[in-house]
């Protein structure tokens, strides 16, 4: 049988802990200000880890270094464009890369301040994706502006730009070409409702994804000793986008290493854990995961970002 009487002990004062009362979050007060409720939270896991998300892309602009926003749809769709456009005007991001479904919802929120259908109800009868407007113009500025030379990303963007669209000022993607921002749309052919279209012109828009891809591997080498990228909401094709853009950059000869990376999202994804998170800092830099909703989290890390920088 044990011995219970044989158990070594050692004395709690020698011993190392991970959590001290300096590290506490402080009691709530009454109307406080957000930088007050910010420096309230605990030094400690999370918390912690977005103190020095916030330091690291605030020391990134100083050292003029990029800070590269990723983001899904989801992002555009839960009304967060007005908080992306003031970290653009303030020179905080360097360059934005979305998803196909982004442009729409973006669009439509230029045209008509409105967006996201419900599907599961347009899906009964085939209506799902059909909207006119939506189609024709995203398509035919893919067209125009691929068959000139540009990217998707700017191809959209510069129509949305010389249009009079009545709410264009709310769209990120006529923001960041307003303000000179780099702006990468990789699409996913059969994802978008767009594809489903007459106006949709495959080979264009594959080759205006490619060269925002080449444009984002530019950039990328803006990362190196101490840049950020940012992850919000997409868990498969940017994570994948992203890699391969890291991977040609260093294939080509340049350095780019000792910066960091973050991933934000509402449940742990595989993909952006690894090729975010973990693989493109293996040779230098730090990665993080934070869980939580877009709407709470991007507001949050944007204002910390402004007060203290």
């Amino acid at each position: 049988m044990l011995n219970i009487n044989k158990v070594k002990t050692y004395s709690l004062k020698a011993r190392h802990s991970k959590v001290a009362f300096g590290d506490f979050a402080k009691a709530p007060l009454p109307r406080a200000s957000f930088l007050k409720f910010y420096d309230s939270l605990p030094n400690i896991l999370k918390a912690q880890e977005l103190r020095s998300i916030v330091d690291d892309i605030i020391q990134a602009r100083r050292k003029k270094r990029a800070v590269i926003f990723m983001g899904g749809a989801h992002v555009i769709k839960c009304g967060l464009n007005p908080v992306l456009i003031e970290l653009i005007k303030k020179k905080i991001i360097t360059c934005i890369c979305l998803n196909g479904a982004g442009i729409i919802h973006d669009f439509e929120i230029a045209f008509m301040g409105q967006t996201s259908e419900d599907v599961g109800e347009s899906l009964k009868d085939g209506k799902f994706g059909m909207a006119k407007e939506t189609a024709e113009f995203i398509n035919c500025a893919v067209s125009q502006g691929v068959s000139e030379g540009l990217g998707l990303g700017y191809a959209v963007a510069r129509k949305i730009f010389n249009s009079k669209l009545r709410y264009k000022n709310l769209s990120l993607t006529f923001q960041a070409y307003k303000n000179n921002v780099p702006l990468c749309v990789f699409v996913a052919i059969g994802t978008d409702i767009i594809h489903q279209h007459p106006s949709f012109n495959a080979s264009l828009t594959a080759e205006g994804s490619a060269r925002d891809f080449y444009w984002l591997s530019e950039n990328v080498c803006q990362l190196d000793r101490g840049g950020v990228i940012l992850n919000f909401g997409s868990a498969v094709v940017l994570p994948e986008v992203f890699l391969k853009a890291l991977n040609l950059a260093r294939n080509l000869g340049n350095s780019v290493s000792g910066f960091t990376t973050a991933n934000f999202d509402m449940v742990y994804h595989y993909r952006p854990a690894q090729n975010v998170v973990s693989r493109p800092v293996m040779s230098g830099g730090r990665g993080h995961y934070i869980i939580g909703h877009h709407e709470i989290m991007l507001p949050l890390l944007a204002q910390a970002i402004r007060e203290r920088i």
